[in-house]
């Protein structure tokens, strides 16, 4: 099955016209080579010569996760796994692993979007870039090293685990760009204070994801590292890093949607909203290979525009994500994303971005604490001092979430540092 290639600039009637043209192909792919979707369809009472073009993909069924899980572990596959020359596989936490293979092409395809991605963070073949997101069955790693070789950056596969090796060789090697979570970065950037080498990097771009982060956390980066910080968003069961990526002008992610098609859903209906409205994100990888999901359902929120960007794209564009619809937290009836605590602490100057969310239960009355470090200057064991801020933090967090919540002021370097993916909550009404 070849797909062929395709410029990243194009008018908005040449993009539906290709995207169409490849639903077709791809709504075919699958009806012959993936039992699951043949008996979605057949239950429809669909054929594939029923889709004419992309404004039919609401007559297709939607794919989550579980029909992954429920598939597993090559259920979904389109090809045979002599075709299949990697696969990647979730950790399995919550179930099942989710597990993706990959052909031949689909890399090549992978590793051009990523390309794409990091051109729009500046990097080039004059880079050195450090990739400090982990190795293995997560596609961070690999993800963001097949991109920054297909540009001819020079690429130092540092993976996570060691922070001061790492910090040494950003010096040593003079990296110019790093690919990590913003979680992780931010703590490279407390061990290079530390270290006493901040003055002594070449760091010019971070290319930052894995995780949700909000505008503030890129500022705190930028303001800490003299970098322009990007974001990056993928998931391994549409391809990986690469899907989408902020240009300079950070007004939303372009996504490569030339072989991502994005819908953002109403959360209620699954119908699609219009641009610029929040909603659930669901693509159809439109070239994939290996395992083609048609209408896949992310669960992050997030809204889309199809205006032509500042910088001369005419990409689609998904606004910087709010949260997940599993992630948002409901407390004493009041809807809460992870995301709104760390935008509210970051506009307290004497606070660090580290914090714990902890939700418990108490005579049936849900309770919120969040743990919160103090930059170190800041930091007093005076208790009169101690309650100012803790009042003050207390403000914050309720103007932004309209709800009071126990403020507990930690020790600097307390909290727990993050090399993958930070963990900011602690919901302990889920152990009862």
């Amino acid at each position: 099955m070849i797909w062929n290639e395709t410029k990243e600039c194009m008018s908005r009637d040449e993009m539906l016209n290709l995207q169409s043209a490849r639903l077709k192909k791809l709504v075919d792919y699958v009806y012959h080579n993936v039992e699951f979707y043949r008996k979605k369809m057949q239950k429809l009472g669909m054929l594939p010569s029923d889709i004419k073009g992309i404004e039919d993909i609401t007559k297709l069924p939607f794919t989550t996760k579980d029909d992954l899980r429920d598939n597993y572990p090559f259920g979904l596959f389109a090809v045979p796994n002599s075709e299949i020359v990697r696969i990647h596989a979730s950790s399995g936490t919550t179930g099942k692993a989710t597990v993706v293979g990959y052909t031949r092409r689909d890399l090549d395809v992978w590793s051009e979007c990523v390309a794409r991605c990091m051109t729009m963070a500046g990097v080039s073949k004059n880079d050195v870039i450090q990739v400090a997101y982990g190795y293995g069955l997560f596609t961070g790693g690999l993800g963001a090293h097949g991109g920054a070789e297909k540009i001819g950056a020079t690429v130092v596969p540092m993976s996570t685990g060691n922070s001061k090796k790492l910090t040494t060789m950003m010096v040593d090697f003079g990296a110019t760009a790093i690919a990590c979570t913003p979680s992780y970065l931010l703590y490279i950037s407390e061990v290079l204070e530390q270290e006493g080498l901040l003055d002594k990097i070449k760091l010019k771009s971070a290319i930052c994801g894995a995780e949700p982060w909000t505008e503030k956390m890129r500022e705190e980066l930028e303001t800490r590292l003299h970098i322009t910080a990007h974001d990056i968003y993928g998931l391994s069961e549409i391809m990986g890093p690469g899907v989408a990526c902020d240009c300079k002008f950070h007004k939303g992610l372009h996504v490569c949607e030339d072989h991502f098609y994005p819908e953002v859903l109403d959360t209620a209906t699954l119908t699609p909203v219009e641009d610029g409205v929040l909603g659930e994100l669901a693509f159809t990888t439109l070239t994939k290979e290996g395992i083609p999901l048609i209408r896949y359902r992310t669960k992050d929120l997030t809204s889309i525009t199809h205006e032509k960007c500042e910088c001369g794209r005419t990409s689609a564009r998904i606004s910087r994500f709010k949260g997940r619809v599993d992630d948002m937290l409901i407390i004493r009836g009041v809807n809460v994303f992870p995301s709104q605590i760390e935008a509210a602490l970051c506009e307290v100057k004497e606070v660090t971005p580290h914090y714990m969310m902890i939700v418990d239960r108490v005579n049936n009355l849900d309770t919120l604490e969040i743990q919160v470090e103090l930059v170190s200057e800041y930091y007093t064991d005076e208790i009169r001092g101690i309650e100012a801020m803790t009042k003050k933090i207390g403000h914050v967090i309720n103007q932004a979430i309209g709800l009071s919540a126990k403020i507990k002021i930690v020790e600097p370097q307390t909290l727990v540092r993050s090399e993958g993916k930070a963990v900011h909550v602690i919901d302990k009404r889920k152990l009862y």
